[in-house]
């Protein structure tokens, strides 16, 4: 909150206040001696008059006309104070959200990150035009695969499954036989254990074309497929492609890299003075410097239970609660953690005063003919709705209120004041 810019500007309404005070009518008892004595001075007045009419006494504490200047305080008449606007008040309890500051990053879980890769070696064709930066849904079809070994596998599934049906019906009518009295037992086993073995064959190859994305439902001679499609395993943005038309690709390499943003998280270092006020479900708002100034909103999710010595931090995990498509891992963060809400002594912000590495209040006692202004040095704290915390360095005189507006024409005009006394 630094004003000082503006003190040159309150200077010269300062001045053209004075001047117009100055050059107002006077009435009798307002404090002015006026008259063709008005140089002259009173016997009494606090000035040594004479050969050493220039000069002041010491401790005359400056008395000149009537207005009484303290080293301590500034004084302004009446008319100045309803000129400028200023008025008075006390503290107020007023409501005030506390929270600490924090910096870290955005983060992703290890579940966030799901590779892409083929389920059988092949040759990749018809792949989609994706680049990275691509959102994309779980189950697109990235690229089709293409290998002869498909086309094999679901011929012997057909041919297993044709002869299991042959086996089965061979069984049926060795035990028709055999109770007919006309069959013979051993021939019926080997025709139950011949469909056993055509059952596990024709499974397996069922589960293996299953593996593959390929369907046994309708699956006959005519509905062979020669290409399967690889899909995209979770929603989320394309990271990386390492594919393209043509390519041989093999099982252990993979062909695409997918984050899903929606596990985003914040990834906070809380210092070591600060992490004991932290609870879990405590508010967060925060904002990423590389997008701006706009602010985003999450909430405490876990408090790590490491310690880590080296940066006298604590790492806070956050949820996010706003999506923004420009959120990626990585990025800088910026973040306060919202602490609770304290009814604490504030003033308006207004009342503030900070010169140089002091921040101080005026208080004065409100008068009829003139106010003394006095300066009382402060420590801030939290700052909500306009109005900030204050801890008192210096007590306030009883019977004196706080300027809580126009703090800074009073700061202003003691400033001009120091200007003179240099001269």
């Amino acid at each position: 909150m630094n004003h000082i810019k503006n003190i040159i500007a309150l200077i010269t309404i300062f001045s053209v206040v004075v001047i117009s005070s100055c050059g107002e009518k006077h009435s009798e008892g307002d404090g002015h001696n006026h008259g063709a004595e008005e140089t002259m001075h009173s016997d009494d007045d606090g000035h040594d008059h004479g050969a050493e009419k220039n000069s002041h006494s010491e401790g005359d504490g400056h008395n000149h006309g009537g207005e009484k200047h303290h080293e301590e305080g500034l004084h302004l008449s009446k008319a100045q104070i309803q000129t400028i606007g200023i008025e008075f008040g006390g503290f107020s309890s007023v409501k005030v959200n506390d929270f600490i500051k924090a910096t870290g990053k955005l983060g992703l879980p290890s579940s966030a990150y799901s590779s892409v890769s083929i389920k059988t070696n092949g040759i990749i064709n018809s792949s989609k035009k994706f680049v990275e930066g691509d959102y994309v849904n779980k189950g697109t079809v990235i690229a089709y695969l293409e290998n002869v070994d498909l086309i094999l596998i679901q011929q012997n599934y057909l041919e297993a499954k044709a002869q299991l049906n042959l086996k089965q019906l061979e069984v049926e009518r060795q035990q028709k036989l055999i109770e007919s009295n006309a069959g013979v037992n051993k021939n019926l086993q080997i025709a139950i254990a011949e469909v056993e073995v055509l059952t596990a064959n024709t499974e397996g190859l069922a589960k293996q074309l299953a593996y593959l994305n390929i369907s046994t439902s309708n699956l006959s001679p005519s509905t062979i497929k020669e290409k399967i499609p690889i899909t995209a395993p979770m929603s989320g943005y394309i990271s990386k492609i390492n594919f393209h038309n043509g390519m041989y690709a093999i099982t252990s390499n993979s062909i695409m890299e997918i984050i899903s943003s929606d596990q985003l998280h914040l990834e906070l270092d809380v210092f070591e003075k600060d992490f004991s006020s932290v609870k879990v479900g405590q508010k967060i708002s925060f904002s990423i410097p590389a997008l701006g100034n706009k602010l985003y909103s999450g909430e405490v999710s876990v408090i790590e239970k490491e310690f880590k010595s080296s940066l006298k931090t604590v790492r806070i995990y956050g949820l996010i609660n706003d999506e923004d498509p420009s959120f990626i891992k990585g990025l800088f963060v910026n973040s306060k953690i919202w602490l609770s809400d304290t009814k604490l002594n504030a003033v308006p912000e207004d009342a503030i005063i900070k010169d140089g590495k002091e921040t101080f209040l005026y208080v004065a006692k409100k008068e009829e003919k003139e106010t003394e202004f006095i300066k009382i040095r402060v420590i801030t704290d939290a700052t909500d709705s306009g109005f900030t915390a204050v801890k008192l360095i210096d007590s306030i005189p009883d019977g004196m209120q706080i300027v809580t507006k126009g703090a800074y024409y009073v700061y202003a005009q003691a400033k001009a004041g120091e200007l003179k006394h240099e001269h």
